[in-house]
This record gives structure tokens, sequence and C-alpha cells, in this order.
């Protein structure tokens, strides 16, 4: 009856609070991080993905975890959380944003995630993260057992989250919360959106200018709403989400970084300030700290396939001479490319771009070129 009882509870999909709305819509819902998530509505992938190119695509976020640290000053919260990460967050300004991974005592990867400072001065030692939503039990499990006594950790699951990503995305949303259009890349402020209270920041993972949203999970669904009346905005699903997010040469956790890689071999130096690379205090400090002076054996890059053909996950990756140098981690066909892409780890002598390698396809080697990253311009405003 245990065993039984276990694969019933392992079987239970859960749904985010605009489930019911994506089924209305006509999406196709498919198992995602244990949630019913939609992969693509009636219109198909390749039309979301330019959609969100051209003018404003709108995504379901609300399966990432969101919670909020809580302690009795900015930098008492802060420095619990540096103990866990490698970004400076002491010197986070109010009203900003950062990226970030937590770390193990290897200095592999257990998630990523970003971390928001509030703009509201009597929210000092408040810090709000979102994380990936297959690893966000683990990240809650292993935050709260390494804070200290008087830093709580507080799950916000009774939020809803959603994107608004493309070039009209400031349009529509200044539209029905005017603030929105004063806003710089990688801030965050608290507003109202359509008259419901919401936090706001100017972010995403699309490559494009945007916004993520949110707001109780009992009126998200009314933003989504309000949202969708714009003729310029388009409900768009994980599929296009993930082609827009190879093209913009963003890690996808559980594929191109995980607990074997470390931030300096997936090419996140840029995410660790100053001051942490200096005073380390971080797990895998003493690893990443000599990454950051001797560099890697193995580093991520993109990877240009020659003709249509795609290269998937797990491809290997050679040399032209045959020697296996490393892995594909992703891959798929980009639509603003108009051609295959992929990122993957090579060694470090084989990882200048321009660098001609093979990928091996069905047996056969494909020729590729090792090419900078985004693949496509940003859009985010600065």
């Amino acid at each position: 009856m245990a065993a039984e009882a276990a694969d019933a509870t392992d079987a239970v999909v859960l749904k985010t609070p605009l489930h019911a709305r994506h089924v209305a819509l006509g999406a196709r819902m498919v198992p995602f991080a244990g949630y019913d998530m939609p992969v693509q509505y009636p219109t198909g992938i390749l039309t979301e993905h330019n959609w969100t190119r051209d003018k404003a695509g709108l995504f379901d976020v609300s399966h990432m975890g969101q919670c909020f640290l809580i302690g009795p000053d900015h930098e008492t919260t802060a420095k619990a959380l540096e103990a866990l990460i490698p970004a400076d967050i002491v010197n986070l300004a109010p009203g900003k944003q950062r990226y970030s991974q937590l770390l193990n005592e290897e200095g592999g990867i257990l998630d990523d995630l970003m971390i928001t400072r509030s703009i509201d001065p009597d929210e000092d030692g408040a810090l709000y993260l979102v994380v990936n939503a297959a690893c966000k039990d683990a990240d809650y499990a292993h935050i709260e057992a390494r804070l200290p006594a008087n830093v709580k950790l507080i799950k916000a699951e009774h939020r809803g989250l959603i994107a608004l990503q493309g070039p009209g995305a400031e349009a529509a949303l200044a539209a029905i919360a005017p603030e929105a259009a004063e806003m710089g890349f990688m801030t965050s402020r608290t507003m109202k959106v359509a008259g419901i209270k919401a936090n706001v920041s100017r972010s995403g993972y699309t490559g494009e200018d945007g916004y993520e949203i949110s707001a109780a999970a009992a009126k998200i669904g009314e933003i989504w709403d309000t949202l969708l009346l714009d003729a310029n905005v388009k409900p768009i699903g994980l599929g296009a989400r993930d082609s827009l997010r190879l093209e913009a040469g963003l890690c996808l956790y559980g594929h191109d970084i995980d607990t074997t890689t470390s931030p300096i071999e997936a090419a996140l130096n840029w995410s660790i300030q100053k001051r942490r690379r200096e005073e380390g205090g971080f797990p895998g400090a003493a690893r990443i700290q000599r990454e950051l002076a001797e560099g890697t054996s193995r580093i991520r890059v993109g990877l240009l396939p020659e003709g249509r053909a795609p290269a998937r996950e797990g491809t290997e990756i050679a040399t032209p001479e045959g020697e296996v140098i490393g892995t594909v981690t992703s891959g798929g066909f980009g639509p603003t490319l108009n051609g295959p892409l992929a990122m993957g780890y090579v060694a470090k002598a084989h990882s200048a771009p321009g660098t001609k390698l093979n990928l091996i396809v069905r047996g056969k080697p494909l020729p590729a070129v090792v090419a900078p990253m985004p693949f496509v311009p940003n859009g985010y405003k600065r």
C-alpha cells in the first residue's frame, strides 16, 4: 500500500493559477517540472517565437519558485545569502535585481536564481528570490538549513508570475501601469497593474526587453486577461521560450549548468562581482578563484552547425581529426537565425570563436564553428 501511495503521489501534476486559461486558449499541455504547462498554442512555436521577437509575448511562469528572505536589516540578510552564492548582494542597491547561482561545496551549481532588493525603505532586510521550478523544493531546504537564526525564508506560494517579453512589452504594460515605462533593465518596482498590486521587474529570459510581473495567485489571471486585450500581445508557450533563450545564449538549468559545472566553466564570470572574487566566502570559492586566475580545462561555447540539421543535447563534439572534446548541452533550430544552433562544453584549447569542429549526428560528422553568444543581439533596455 505504501508503495502504491508513493506512486500516486509521484503522479500528481500541479496546475498554475492560469491553467484553465491555457486550456481555453487551445494550448497543447505537457508535464514540465511537475506542472501541466502549455508548450504551444494553436499558431505553433515558430509563430510564437517570431511574435515575441517582433511584438510582445506573454508567458506563464507561475511554476517558478518565489520566496522571500527576511532579516532584521539588509546587510544581515544579504550576508546570509552571500554565504550560499558568489554574487555581491550587500552592495545591491534598493530596487535592483541580480542573477547568481546557488553553489555546493565543490563550486558546482545547484540552481541559478534571480535576487531582488525591495525599493521600499520599510522592507529593508527583505530579499525576493526566484528559483527554477524543478529545483525549488531542494533549494528551499538547502537555503533554510544554512540560514542564521535571525533570517527566515518565506515561500510565496500564494503568488503567480507572468513574463511579458518583446519590443512591444513596454507599450503594452505602460498602458495599464504607466510607471513601467520609466524602469531600466534589472530594476524592480511595486506598482498597480490594471489596478492590482504587483511586483514588477524589467527582466526576463528571452533576450528581449520585457518584464516579469508577480502578483497574488487569485489576481494574476486578471492581469493576464487585461494584457491579452492588447492586439500586440499573444500567449506564448514553453517551446518558444526555449528557442528564444537558446538564441540569447542563456543557460537552462539541468542542461547547460548543473552540479558538475562551475560558473566559470559555464562562462558566467560576469555574474561574480569584484568584491566576491577577491574575498571569497561562498561555497567552492577556492576552486572558483583558482579558475578565475588560471582558467578552466573546458568552457561553454556557442556552436553554429553547417546546413539545416540540428544537433541535440548529448551530441558529441569532435575536432576535425576525430578527437572527442565535448558535448552539446542545448541545441535546436533558431527561427530568428533561420538555422540550427547549439551550446556545449569543449576543451578550452578549442573554444575560440571561429574554431572549426564536428558534431557527431547519427554517427556522422556535421561541420560546425564556434560562435560568440548571444546568437541574436539582445534587446534589453539599459
